[in-house]
């Protein structure tokens, strides 16, 4: 079975399963609106394959009775008295990135190259986040 095509997102609303469905299989699904095209992804798939290609480059480092982390590049990082807190902490921080990368930062020009990892942090729960800071998941 091939992927699916609508040529308007007024085609595309009537044949929403089919759309929906194509995505869940893996099948390429996209709709055309105006001068654009957009693709329906099935999320799972996605974060899956954002995870692996945006490996993650944190560093952790013991110091002064704690731990800090950060992510080199890019203007995050977080401590904690453990390491599993200092985790959970970059994982809100990831988050607040994500979402100021999304309120204005994607239009900076050192910024608009992490649209990928925005999407994975986005797509991704918190379990996952921390797993993937510490290179365990994907």
């Amino acid at each position: 079975m091939s992927g699916v095509h609508y040529e308007s997102y007024t085609e595309a609303r009537t044949h929403l399963k089919d759309l929906l469905d194509a995505a869940d299989e893996g099948r390429v699904a996209t709709v055309r609106r105006d001068t654009g095209r957009a693709a329906v992804v099935d999320v799972e798939r996605l974060r899956h394959y954002l995870a692996m290609v945006c490996p993650s480059t944190a560093q952790v480092v013991a110091e002064a009775g704690g731990w800090s982390v950060f992510v080199p590049g890019l203007p995050v990082a977080a401590d904690g008295a453990t390491f599993d807190e200092a985790i959970g902490e970059m994982v809100d921080a990831l988050r607040e990135y994500a979402e100021d990368w999304q309120d204005r930062l994607r239009t900076a020009p050192n910024h608009q190259e992490t649209w990928g990892l925005v999407q994975m942090i986005a797509l991704s729960d918190d379990q996952q986040l921390a797993d993937w800071l510490v290179g365990a998941g994907r």
